[in-house]
């Protein structure tokens, strides 16, 4: 399985978030998962992405030009896809993989995570959206997410196809029991 994973250029001031990282980038390669990500060599993004290949995983990096030229791109992917921007950096990235996972990070996170959650309400994507939140980094979103439900912009079914596990054996049960929203019809 493909493991997406979007999270920050930077670590954060709590060393859980690098942790979190850390175990999450184990867990794909004792399971024979490839992480698909950003293609970053710094913060979190270089955290999982050197966890993975120095215990022997697949790691495949998808950068526009304009970041690649700034030389923070990963010398030592598995496989490195440059693009011509943003748009196409999402776009393959989410053709690639299979399930959609945010570790913490900034507003770029939020609006890659935000994006494909939203993409599933209108049958746009039929992957599993988990926001990783063992660290609680993630716990006033989901409480946003209810406050949708509450009023009337997010329905039920929607909500609960948001997932916010607080471990990795919660992240394994979201992924095996996952199934695709229900389109929504207007």
């Amino acid at each position: 399985m493909n493991i997406i994973v979007y999270c920050g250029a930077s670590k954060g001031n709590e060393a859980q978030f690098n942790d979190n990282a850390v175990e999450l980038g184990k867990w794909i390669v004792d399971n024979n998962h490839s992480l698909i990500y950003g293609g970053g060599n710094v913060g979190l993004m270089g955290t999982i992405a050197n966890t993975v290949l120095e215990n022997g995983g697949e790691v495949i990096g998808v950068m526009p030009k304009f970041l690649a030229a700034r030389e923070i791109s990963h010398p030592g992917l598995s496989e490195l896809i440059i693009v011509e921007n943003m748009s196409e950096r999402k776009n393959k990235i989410l053709s690639i993989g299979d399930v959609c996972v945010a570790l913490p990070g900034g507003p770029e996170t939020l609006e890659e995570i935000s994006e494909v959650i939203s993409w599933s309400r209108i049958g746009q994507n039929d992957r599993p959206c988990i926001l990783y939140n063992k660290s609680g980094y993630y716990d006033l979103l989901a409480s946003f997410f209810d406050e949708m439900v509450n009023k009337g912009f997010l329905t039920e079914s929607d909500r609960n196809n948001i997932a916010f596990p607080d471990s990795i054996e919660n992240l394994e049960k979201v992924i095996r029991e996952y199934k695709p929203v229900e389109i929504r019809r207007y």
